[in-house]
C-alpha cells in the first residue's frame, strides 16, 4: 500500500485544476510520443468543453516512478458542490490550486472548508504564477488566513506550498525560481500525501462515492475499497448508513476496473486502497455500502446539502408544440429527469401535486439546473421551464431564505454602482480588499437577490468584473425584492414576423427576433423600458396600394436583435412568464397567451 496515493484537486472555478491535470497526465508518461493530446482531456462532455467548466468529478491514475497516485478532478462551480463533498470521502489528502492573481474566492473556501473537516492534509498549490497581473506573496497570506479562518490544525496550517504554471507544466518550492516540469509537485505528493491505511484481512467494505451510467451494463459503482480485497463475481451486498432498518441487497461484482492513466482497466480483483469501478449492482446509489456477503457494516456517509432553488419542468402546451422535439409526452421527461438524479445526488426531482404534466426539480443553482436545461435540449427533448425559485426554509417559527456569499471583482469606477445594485437587493457589504487598480468587494446577499443581476453586473463593469457566489447559510426572510423593472413586448397574433412589424415595434423596445422568425400570440419577442407589458404586432405588413408600391419607401433600418443564451432566458423570466425549450429554440412566452384572458387574471390579482 506504500506504493498508492489518492488525491482530489480543488480549487474555485477556472483556476486551472483541469489544466494542471493535463500536464500531469503529459509528463507521467500517459501518452505515446506520436499519440495526438486533446486539451483540457478530463472535461470529456460537450458542455464542458464549450463552457471551460468541469461539470462530473472526473477520476484518472497516473505512474510516478512505482507509485501509482489516482487523481480526481472536481468541479469548480458551487452548483456542482454535491459532486465535491462525496469525492473528498475517497482520498486521503487534498492539492488547493488558487490563481495567483484572484487569491481565494468563495467555492476555495467552501471546498477548502469541506478537506479541513475530514482532517485531509492539503498541499497548496499557487497557480499561474506566469500571469502578467500575479501578486503571489499577497495570496499566499490571503491563503494562510483563510486556513486560520477554517480553524485549521497546525498540522494543516504548515501545509507545503508549490509555484506552479499548470498551462507551461512548470512547479517549484520558491516564487522566485521558476521550474522546468512538475518534479516538484509529485514529490510533495509522495511526501506528503499519506498511503491509504488499510486492513487487507478483514470482510471487504466500500463506500459508494461517485455513480456512472452505462446504455450496456447500467450503473457503475465508483468508489475506494475501505477495507479487504474484492474478486470478479463475488456475492455481495449492499446496505446504507442513513437507512439501517432496510434489508440489505444482494448482488454480484459482475466485472471490476481500476483507472490508468484515461482507461478504466478491467481487472479480476483489487484490494483495500484502490479507487475502483464495479458493475453488476442494478439499484445501487451514491451513499450505498458494498460489504462481503454476510458483514453488512455500513460506512458513515455525509448527508449532501439540501437545493436551495427549484424549477417547474412541464410539458410543452404551445401552439409550436412537438414540431421540434423528439422526446415530448410527461412519460419521456419524467424518465430523463429520474436518470439524472442517478448521477446528480444534489438534484431531487418530485410531481406537482394536480397535474400529470408537471415535475418540480430542485437543485443546488441556477447553473446547475440550465446545464440539465441544455443537456436535455441537445438529447431531443422538448419541454417548458417555470422562473427559478428559492426553497424557504422554517427554522424556530421563522421563515428563512437562503443566502450567497458574494465576491466581486470590478474596476474600482465601477464600485458604487455595484454597491448601489447588491444593496437594492438587500445584499449586507462585508469587506473591501483593493487589488491593484481595482477592487475585491464581500457581500452576503439573498440567493433571489442574484437571480437577473448577472447581465447588469456585466453591463455595469462594462465586461471586467468577475462575480463569483457561494451559498452560505439560511437566514430570516429579508423581505421583498424588485425582481425586474422592465416589461415584455408581446406577439398580437400568430404568423411569421416581417421587417416592417418589427420596424413598428422597435420603437417600444429592445427585440430579440429577427424577420421570418415565426412568432404565436403570447410569446415574447422584446423588452419594454416601462414596467409594463405591451403587446406588439409583428406580422402587420405595410399596405400596398395603386400609388404606393412595395419598393418605393426607403430600406427599413433595423436594430440588431438582442441574442439571448439559455441563462439569460432564465434571468429575464417574470414570475407569469414560461420558457419553451426546444432543440432548435428557446422562446419566452406568457404562461396565459390569450391577450383577454391574461388582462382579467391581471385585474383579479392586483
Amino acid at each position: 500500500m506504500d506504493k498508492l496515493r489518492n488525491v482530489a484537486i480543488i480549487a474555485h472555478v477556472d483556476h486551472g485544476k483541469t489544466t494542471l491535470v493535463d500536464e500531469m497526465l503529459k509528463q507521467s508518461g500517459v501518452y505515446r510520443d506520436n499519440q495526438e493530446v486533446v486539451e483540457r482531456v478530463m472535461d470529456s462532455g460537450d458542455l464542458e468543453r464549450e463552457r471551460g467548466i468541469t461539470i462530473m468529478a472526473k477520476n484518472t491514475a497516473v505512474w510516478y516512478g512505482d507509485t501509482k497516485i489516482n487523481i480526481v478532478d472536481t468541479p469548480g462551480h458551487a452548483d456542482f458542490g454535491g459532486e465535491v463533498e462525496r469525492i473528498l470521502k475517497m482520498v486521503n489528502g487534498v492539492i488547493l490550486l488558487v490563481d495567483a492573481a484572484e487569491g481565494p474566492m468563495p467555492q476555495t473556501r467552501f471546498v477548502l472548508s469541506r478537506a479541513l473537516e475530514l482532517g485531509h492534509r492539503v498541499i497548496v498549490v499557487v497557480n499561474k504564477i506566469d500571469r502578467p497581473d500575479q501578486r503571489i506573496h499577497e495570496v499566499v497570506d490571503e491563503v494562510l488566513e483563510l486556513l486560520m479562518d477554517l480553524d485549521a490544525t497546525d498540522e494543516q496550517l504548515d501545509s507545503p506550498m508549490l509555484f506552479c504554471s499548470g498551462r507551461q507544466g512548470t512547479a517549484s518550492y520558491s516564487p522566485e525560481v521558476i521550474g522546468t516540469d512538475l518534479k516538484p509537485l509529485f514529490e510533495t505528493i509522495l511526501e506528503y500525501i499519506p498511503a491509504p491505511e488499510m486492513d487487507e484481512t478483514a470482510p471487504f467494505q466500500m463506500l459508494v462515492s461517485s455513480i456512472d451510467y452505462n446504455e450496456y451494463v447500467g450503473r457503475i459503482a465508483i468508489g475506494r475499497i475501505e477495507r479487504g480485497a474484492i474478486r470478479q463475481n463475488q456475492e455481495i451486498e449492499v446496505c446504507n448508513y442513513h437507512d439501517p432498518g432496510a434489508p440489505t441487497m444482494k448482488a454480484k461484482a459482475v466485472s471490476l476496473y481500476q483507472f490508468d492513466g484515461l482507461n478504466r482497466v478491467p481487472v479480476t480483483e483489487a484490494s483495500a486502497g484502490n479507487i475502483i469501478a464495479m458493475s453488476g449492482i442494478g439499484d445501487i446509489t451514491i451513499g450505498d455500502t458494498i460489504c462481503a456477503r454476510g458483514a453488512a457494516e455500513p460506512l458513515p456517509f455525509v448527508q449532501i446539502s439540501a437545493p436551495t432553488m427549484e424549477m417547474t419542468f412541464t410539458v410543452n402546451d404551445s401552439p409550436f408544440a412537438g414540431q421540434e422535439g423528439k422526446f415530448v409526452t410527461s412519460r419521456q421527461i419524467r424518465e430523463r429527469l429520474m436518470r439524472e438524479t442517478l448521477k446528480d445526488v444534489s438534484l431531487r426531482v418530485s410531481d406537482v401535486e394536480n397535474s400529470t404534466d408537471s415535475f418540480r426539480v430542485a437543485g443546488r443553482g441556477e447553473m446547475s439546473l440550465s446545464i440539465l436545461i441544455e443537456t436535455m435540449r441537445r438529447e431531443g427533448y422538448e419541454f417548458q421551464v417555470s422562473p427559478p425559485r428559492v426553497l424557504y426554509q422554517e427554522i424556530d417559527g421563522q421563515l428563512c431564505e437562503p443566502m450567497e456569499r458574494v465576491v466581486v471583482d470590478v474596476p474600482s469606477d465601477a464600485m458604487g454602482s455595484v454597491m448601489e445594485k447588491l444593496g437594492a437587493r438587500k445584499g449586507e457589504f462585508i469587506e473591501m480588499t483593493p487589488v491593484g487598480a481595482r477592487m475585491k468587494l464581500e457581500f452576503l446577499v439573498p440567493s433571489r437577490g442574484l437571480f437577473g443581476y448577472r447581465n447588469e453586473f456585466l453591463t455595469d463593469t462594462k465586461g471586467e468584473g468577475i462575480l463569483a457566489s457561494v451559498f452560505e447559510r439560511y437566514e430570516p426572510y429579508r423581505g421583498d425584492i424588485t425582481r425586474r423593472g422592465t416589461g415584455s413586448l408581446i406577439a398580437f397574433e400568430t404568423g411569421e414576423a416581417v421587417a416592417y412589424g418589427l420596424w413598428n415595434a422597435q420603437d417600444r423596445g429592445a427585440l430579440f427576433i429577427t424577420p421570418g422568425t415565426k412568432v404565436y400570440a403570447g410569446m415574447i419577442i422584446g423588452v419594454c423600458p416601462k414596467a409594463e407589458d405591451v403587446p406588439v404586432n409583428v406580422c402587420r405588413t405595410k399596405h400596398l396600394t395603386n400609388t404606393r408600391a412595395s419598393g418605393s419607401d426607403e430600406a427599413l433600418r433595423l436594430i440588431p436583435p438582442r441574442q439571448m443564451s439559455l441563462e439569460q432566458c432564465l434571468e429575464f423570466l417574470a414570475d407569469d412568464e414560461l420558457l419553451e425549450v426546444t432543440p432548435k429554440n428557446l422562446r419566452l412566452r406568457k404562461s396565459i397567451l390569450d391577450h383577454g384572458l391574461r388582462m382579467k387574471t391581471l385585474m383579479r390579482n392586483r
